[in-house]
């Protein structure tokens, strides 16, 4: 992406720079008739590996500025949920097809049976599917403000993300100034919306619009979390979780941990939300450094 306040503004620091100039390699795998794109960072002779997932409507460009710091440590994988990001649309989608896409992500990407899946959000209920199902394909797993919520905890009042026509706009500045988090939160770090949204675009027949399908929230089954997705982990689990999420509350924090048999770490981000990577993205890529150093049982 173009520096496009540099140097005149000095308003984005060096490290996001020298970051998202160290390019993924791109790559697509097929899975039960749609191509999952994925992009890797290093190389994985001898390394951990770690697989990236996304959220809700996101994709694999909101780790660029996270992966390339976790080298040369760790070989890195980022991947896109199909309805999302560059992966194709299904006419219906499923935990169970979304845990295939990232066994498939795992084994075409070159990851081992010890990779660890680090999952934000909608992401990591995937990730937990996975793990719940597939323990023996994985080696340990992050939840990044994602778990189940206490059944007497009221959910937060968010607006609700429906399904219907793919909005379009007629410029890209148009799209870009319509770009909002979701769930609903500020973010100080305006360089880091402005590049996600940059790439979450998609230019076709003249108009601009999203790289997420519109009927995903529609056609969506068998999501949701359950107590026994997390009392039925086998392996190593850290959680990492902004402080002042509405997601993820010190009552989710504590049901999650009284349900996982083998939580090994805790990391809470202050001033951070939901979005914590996008809130504090360098206390973030500390955090996720020691939390895997745990989980992988590095010195």
């Amino acid at each position: 992406m173009a520096r496009w306040d540099r140097p005149t503004s000095g308003g984005i620091p060096d490290w996001f720079w020298e970051s998202v100039e160290t390019k993924g390699q791109p790559a697509t795998v097929e899975v039960e008739d749609c191509d999952v794109a994925y992009q890797t960072w290093g190389n994985h002779d001898g390394k951990p590996g770690v697989l990236l997932i996304h959220g809700m409507n996101a994709h694999k460009h909101w780790w660029d500025f996270i992966a390339p710091q976790l080298l040369p440590d760790y070989y890195v994988v980022a991947m896109d949920l199909t309805g999302m990001g560059d992966s194709d649309f299904r006419y219906e989608y499923d935990s169970d097809t979304y845990a295939a896409e990232i066994v498939a992500v795992s084994d075409a990407a070159g990851l081992d049976e010890q990779v660890v899946l680090v999952g934000h959000s909608f992401g990591g209920r995937m990730a937990t599917k996975v793990a719940s199902v597939r323990a023996d394909r994985l080696g340990a797993l992050v939840l990044v403000d994602s778990g189940i919520r206490h059944p007497d905890e009221p959910e937060p009042d968010y607006p609700v993300m429906g399904g219907g026509r793919a909005k379009v706009y007629p410029s890209r500045e148009a799209a870009e100034a319509r770009f909002r988090l979701f769930p609903p939160q500020p973010c100080d770090n305006e360089y880091l919306l402005t590049y996600i949204a940059r790439k979450s675009l998609l230019y076709l027949d003249g108009s601009w619009g999203w790289k997420f399908d519109e009927e995903l929230p529609l056609v969506l089954k068998n999501a949701e979390a359950t107590p026994e997705d997390f009392t039925g982990l086998q392996l190593p689990v850290g959680l990492i979780y902004g402080a002042n999420s509405l997601s993820f509350t010190e009552e989710t924090r504590s049901y999650v941990a009284s349900l996982v048999p083998n939580l090994v770490t805790t990391e809470r981000i202050e001033d951070a939300q939901h979005h914590v990577f996008l809130d504090q993205p360098l206390a973030f890529v500390a955090a996720l450094r020691r939390v895997l150093a745990l989980v992988t049982r590095q010195d």
